[in-house]
């Protein structure tokens, strides 16, 4: 189930209706790795220029630059989920709708998240993110658990984040704690499958609108399956 309906959320989000969210979903985002990438060169310069072993030793330096550089791209690799979330923030809604509208015309639509609720929650994820990425840095130079911490880690947060944004359109956030704890191992999937995607190159830029969408799914998937509980259970 979860995977067809990750091969729904895929494909819906690279379709007509979603062009001009995907556009700027993906020009913020670049946008904002951009700015980072910028500023941890500055940094780096910065620090190449001023260490006193760095000027006395050339060839030493060099070495540094060509090391810092590759360590950059990687670091930049980490930094895709706290940005991810970020950007979810801006377009959750506009993503959600669409989905909800395509697949479940029938029910209520959600409610949005008024706008500084909506950037707090996401300035907060993308914290979150962001120290659970770092964390999972340390285990860069430790095959395969560089791998499997990164997938670990990340397959936590983002199913659990993404999964509070678009259930967050349903219910106030304790039950969907609530929710999320009764179904752990559907949402650890969902996010586990977002997390593979973060792990791809120019596609995990898709990962804001595609983690929103899968989560919509998921959300009315198990709407749905705890509703038919609950009915057969007052039998």
């Amino acid at each position: 189930m979860i995977f067809e309906t990750a091969a729904k959320a895929f494909s819906q989000i690279l379709s007509p209706p979603f062009r001009a969210i995907l556009w700027k979903s993906l020009g913020l985002t670049v946008a904002l790795l951009a700015l980072v990438w910028a500023g941890l060169t500055k940094f780096f310069s910065y620090a190449l220029t001023n260490f006193a072993f760095m000027a006395d030793h050339p060839s030493v330096s060099a070495y540094a630059v060509i090391l810092g550089g590759f360590g950059l791209v990687i670091g930049l690799g980490y930094l895709i989920p706290p940005v991810s979330m970020l950007v979810a923030g801006f377009f959750l809604d506009d993503v959600a709708e669409k989905v909800e509208l395509k697949h479940y015309p029938a029910d209520p639509p959600g409610a949005a998240l008024p706008v500084p609720t909506a950037l707090w929650e996401a300035f907060r994820f993308a914290g979150v993110a962001l120290l659970v990425n770092l964390v999972a840095l340390i285990f860069l130079l430790i095959p395969p658990i560089n791998v499997i911490a990164f997938l670990a880690a990340n397959a936590y947060l983002l199913g659990r984040e993404y999964f509070a944004l678009a259930a967050g359109r349903f219910r106030p956030l304790p039950e969907v704690s609530a929710m999320r704890e009764r179904n752990s191992s559907t949402v650890l999937l969902a996010g586990f499958l977002i997390a593979c995607l973060v792990a791809i190159p120019i596609l995990n830029l898709l990962t804001p609108l595609f983690g929103t969408a899968l989560m919509v799914h998921v959300h009315k998937r198990l709407s749905a399956r705890e509703e038919t509980r609950a009915r057969l259970a007052q039998r």
